[in-house]
């Protein structure tokens, strides 16, 4: 299976270490992946500048993997990214990174999906036709292997279905 270009979106306050995991699992493409201090400059510009950055960003990806905490959905840039991926009629999946240990070796809540107040065009709520993958277990290091080991079909699950919402 070819690895795809794919667009991390998560809130980077709370989750940067519990997404840095998921980024460099070596399973996407390596231009999905940017730098903490690429993201860090990002987050410093004009909200115009960041939705052009935004933008384009999603214009060169197939998917868009948004890397749910405890307070994701709260997020108006996550809400953003995932609102413009759906007008792009990108992929869309959603993976929980809650039971992954941050740098403090900390696990948090579950948080809320991110795409249950969004709507389609036909007025149903996007969450009726995205997966969110929520590892049944509950040790951080299992948590990060069975993402690795499911995130590619998630991806490409998510791109064969991004025509049908």
């Amino acid at each position: 299976m070819a690895k795809r270009q794919v667009f991390f979106s998560f809130e980077y306050a709370k989750d940067c270490w519990r997404a840095s995991q998921v980024r460099n699992m070596g399973k996407v493409d390596n231009n999905s992946t940017f730098s903490d201090n690429d993201w860090e400059e990002v987050r410093k510009k004009s909200d115009w500048a960041i939705r052009n950055w935004i933008d384009d960003q999603l214009k060169m990806r197939s998917c868009l993997v948004v890397l749910i905490g405890s307070t994701t959905s709260t997020r108006s840039w996550v809400k953003y990214e995932i609102e413009q991926a759906y007008k792009m009629h990108k992929g869309i999946v959603g993976v929980y990174i809650h039971k992954l240990k941050n740098a403090s070796g900390e696990q948090t809540t579950k948080g809320c999906n991110p795409f249950y107040n969004i709507l389609t065009s036909d007025g149903s709520r996007l969450s009726n036709h995205v997966t969110c993958f929520d590892s049944d277990y509950s040790t951080s290091q299992y948590v990060y292997d069975d993402i690795k080991d499911n995130i590619e079909t998630l991806i490409e699950d998510a791109i064969n279905n991004s025509r049908t919402y």
